[in-house]
């Protein structure tokens, strides 16, 4: 079996800087290699790649228990929808969402990266796995119907809830309650299939309606998965991203920043064929600039159909890098980013803690839900029609306290129709407005950034610099502010 199962993953505890080593930019040399020309590793490149994939294979292949706490008291938002966990009926809806995502993690003994020895991301790649992982989440909302659940979803493990008072000399930090049914919380691992212990599983998942068994429907799950395949032919996988890399200075083993990593997702759906009704923006100077939007998303050859045959107007995903204060985050904006998790158009945060990315896609009380992609895992064949789903999907949820939370970040958005992209704009406005800094986290504008005197567009063929422009401006007259740049991570 290729997969490992998800009930048995904990995640890696500490340990979690990754500043590019010297082991791991072994092959860098002194500048880019051109387009076309391979550098062959030498036998000592392969022995170090060896042992640092040995190394790395123990280092994020540990598993730990741990168990995350939620409050039963206080709502929890997930990708735009609440959930008050004080009955089973509402943990088991948040289950079926939560481990429907896209889990994307480091893998091991993929095929080698052109230029390099490496044949793992372990150490280097956790922010390219978040970036899959926003850019899944779009797909999902873009080919499957709302209401799509997996259908072989697992249970949660290792979670408890309780009811959280605050702190008090005097008073613990919360009070446990009895558990719920043991249907949703035993893990997956301690389930024998050849025995009847799976049986309240099944009577759950047939008693959930939003469980779709379409196999049509569980067809397009499992594409969506394989465009994230770890081998040379995948679209959205690795060995794509690294390619595309390369045009921003970057190569196997280097550190991404979430601004790069957005450009590079943008390529990557603008190179594949199978999107050609799906766009990628990236904002500029923290700034969306809808006429460029919708250039980018009004098809020339259907421009002239009616806007109701649907057919004029490509889906759009939104890619906002943004930096949320100086060395650490600026507390005036966690409010500002609570009420963007909680917008059914938004579809995650890639950031995380400073060197350690994470991706965000939801918060309760002052901590953010995540998906993490540091656990080391065996690399699945997705070109084999019948690939385990398993191991692209978690069923342990974990929280991290806003305070921890890395300002570098980039924020994602869908919009289906011309109608969705004109609602999301209204509805992040009232979002970025809650903000208690003088200037919001981005902005909308009218009109096109070449109006505005920026040299290039985020959707066109050639890029800028990879890093993007401070958000602290001094002025806001809708026009390109200071040009101070801020280091990615």
């Amino acid at each position: 079996m290729n997969s490992v199962s998800p009930s048995g993953v904990q995640y890696m505890v500490g340990g979690g800087a990754h500043e590019p080593s010297s082991q791991s930019r072994h092959h860098n040399g002194h500048g880019p290699v051109p387009d076309g020309i391979r550098e062959e590793p030498d036998e000592v490149d392969r022995l170090k790649a060896k042992f640092m994939s040995a190394w790395n294979n123990v280092k994020y292949g540990w598993t730990v228990k741990s168990k995350t706490t939620f409050n039963k008291t206080s709502p929890l938002f997930l990708l735009g929808q609440s959930y008050l966990f004080n009955s089973e009926d509402e943990v088991e809806r948040f289950r079926q969402v939560f481990v429907s995502c896209v889990w994307l993690t480091y893998r091991r003994e993929f095929p080698q990266l052109e230029g390099s020895s490496l044949t793992s991301d372990c150490g280097w790649g956790c922010m390219l796995r978040s970036g899959q992982m926003l850019l899944a989440q779009g797909l999902l909302q873009h080919l499957l119907p709302p209401d799509w659940r997996w259908s072989d979803c697992h249970s949660l493990s290792d979670v408890d809830f309780e009811v959280l008072k605050p702190r008090s000399p005097s008073r613990p930090a919360g009070m446990s309650l009895p558990s719920f049914s043991s249907s949703w919380t035993s893990p997956v691992s301690q389930r024998d299939p050849s025995s009847g212990s799976n049986e309240g599983h099944r009577r759950t998942l047939e008693q959930c309606p939003a469980v779709s068994h379409d196999p049509q429907v569980e067809a397009l799950h499992r594409k969506v998965v394989s465009l994230f395949g770890d081998h040379p032919s995948a679209p959205f996988g690795v060995h794509q991203l690294v390619q595309l890399g390369k045009e921003s200075g970057k190569r196997a083993g280097d550190w991404y920043g979430p601004s790069v990593v957005a450009h590079m997702l943008r390529k990557a759906v603008a190179k594949s064929a199978e999107f050609q009704n799906l766009a990628v923006y990236v904002a500029q100077d923290c700034t969306v600039y809808k006429g460029d939007v919708m250039h980018l998303c009004e098809s020339p050859l259907t421009q002239e159909l009616p806007e109701s045959s649907g057919t004029g107007w490509k889906s759009v995903i939104i890619l906002v890098p943004v930096r949320l204060g100086g060395e650490s985050l600026n507390p005036s904006y966690i409010e500002c980013v609570k009420n963007i998790l909680k917008l059914k158009c938004c579809i995650g945060i890639i950031g995380g803690k400073p060197k350690h990315s994470l991706f965000f896609i939801g918060f309760q009380d002052e901590q953010l839900l995540y998906l993490d992609p540091h656990y080391c895992q065996p690399v699945v064949d997705v070109t084999q029609g019948n690939f385990s789903l398993e191991s692209f999907h978690c069923n342990s949820p974990r929280k991290m306290n806003f305070s921890r939370m890395d300002p570098s970040c980039t924020i994602g958005f869908y919009a289906q129709t011309k109608t969705d992209f004109e609602s999301l704009c209204y509805a992040v406005s009232e979002a970025l407005s809650s903000s208690k800094e003088k200037y919001p986290i981005f902005t909308f504008v009218e009109g096109r950034g070449q109006n505005y005197g920026l040299e290039g567009q985020s959707s066109g063929s050639t890029d800028g610099p990879a890093n993007i422009f401070s958000c602290h401006r001094t002025s806001r007259n809708n026009k390109r502010g200071s040009a101070d740049e801020f280091v990615l991570l």
